[in-house]
């Protein structure tokens, strides 16, 4: 491959919020898993499922290769984001979606309207003054004779909207009434763990979680390695190892060091340490900017507290929070919840606490830019 034509190659990596990756790393015992539920009989656990996970974990990403794998399976797909006018937007998407099976008029159902190879579906007036469960049992029931199901996503999950609540409690009588529906979220740890502490939105607690971590390391050199070849260039050995050590099994950081190590190359048809290592220098500031800043900016003064405790080279124990903040052992339990639920920390053995988040410990150190 010539100079020129490496050049021109296009970066395949994506450091975008949502922008589903060539390789889905570390995902895929929860993607075979929701494969086989798209395609099972409509009793599977997984098909009311949320995917939890700190920012830049790939929650977005994963949630839009789902819908599409649904899709692909026959299901209609309606992707949202929770926010006012959530509720008319997935109904809006539901009738674009299945568009090919339900008319246009929206004022009616169809009388005796044929689908090759679908049979025929028949229609009823709708009154445009019915709330939205009405209106999506009108679509479901219209849906009903072609056996197809309408899989809603959600993501960025907010427990305090009224129409995120009026969702989940309507979903659970849909699962109820026998419908053929899935409903698949995304969200922050403490925005789940909010909703599932609601009174009338508990049940989701025997929903399935799929709690989403840190990539082995080994998926996360091959992955990468694949990315590279499919676009068009090649990267040496020792490359791949500083590009592994820099992503630390971060999804997002894994697309970031990727993308920047890429441009880095420039002309040149193969991606060494040299470049690896410009790509994540200028990485890890964007990761501080979009991911750690954001993240430090919801977190409370205790918080910070606890995490300014914490050794920057290896686990830090329990005694050592304490010693170090003056604080009792409940203080440290309280806190400890928090920014595990948060995703900021993990406690890899009981009482010994790590950074989840790539890169914390030294933007904690040279002092982040949120104000107490």
């Amino acid at each position: 491959m010539s100079a020129a034509t490496a050049y021109n190659q296009a970066n395949p990596f994506t450091p975008i919020f949502g922008k589903v990756p060539a390789y889905m790393a570390g995902r895929q015992f929860v993607i075979d898993e929701m494969i086989q539920a798209f395609e099972g009989a409509g009793s599977d656990p997984n098909l009311c499922s949320i995917f939890v996970g700190a920012r830049g974990t790939g929650k977005t990403a994963l949630l839009t290769y789902l819908g599409y794998r649904a899709q692909q399976s026959g299901w209609i797909v309606a992707d949202t984001t929770a926010s006012a006018g959530m509720l008319d937007d997935i109904l809006q998407r539901v009738k674009e979606s299945a568009s090919h099976l339900i008319p246009a008029e929206q004022s009616r159902k169809a009388t005796g309207i044929g689908i090759a190879s679908l049979g025929s579906i028949p229609w009823e007036n709708v009154s445009s003054s019915a709330n939205w469960r009405t209106k999506m049992n009108a679509i479901f029931k219209q849906l009903e004779e072609t056996q197809t199901g309408i899989a809603i996503t959600v993501d960025e999950i907010d427990a305090s909207l009224p129409e995120m609540v009026e969702l989940v409690t309507t979903y659970q009588h849909f699962v109820r009434e026998g419908k053929k529906v899935s409903l698949l979220m995304a969200g922050l740890p403490y925005r789940v763990s909010a909703l599932l502490s609601g009174k009338s939105t508990s049940f989701l607690r025997r929903a399935a979680r799929h709690n989403l971590g840190s990539i082995p390391n080994y998926e996360v050199i091959e992955a990468f390695r694949l990315t590279v070849e499919d676009g068009g260039k090649q990267i040496d050995d020792d490359a791949l190892e500083l590009a592994c050590e820099a992503v630390d099994g971060f999804p997002f950081m894994f697309q970031l060091v990727g993308y920047r190590s890429w441009n880095a190359s420039r002309q040149s048809a193969n991606i060494t340490a040299a470049h690896v290592r410009q790509g994540v220098k200028v990485a890890q500031e964007e990761f501080e900017d979009r991911v750690l800043e954001a993240t430090c900016a919801e977190l409370s003064k205790g918080d910070m507290l606890f995490l300014r405790a914490m050794n920057s080279d290896g686990p830090t124990s329990r005694a050592d929070v304490m010693a170090r903040t003056g604080k009792k052992s409940s203080w440290v339990s309280t806190y400890k919840k928090r920014l595990l639920e948060a995703g900021v920390i993990d406690e890899p053995e009981t009482g010994a606490f790590k950074f989840a988040l790539p890169g914390m410990a030294e933007y904690l150190t040279r002092g982040c830019s949120i104000a107490y």
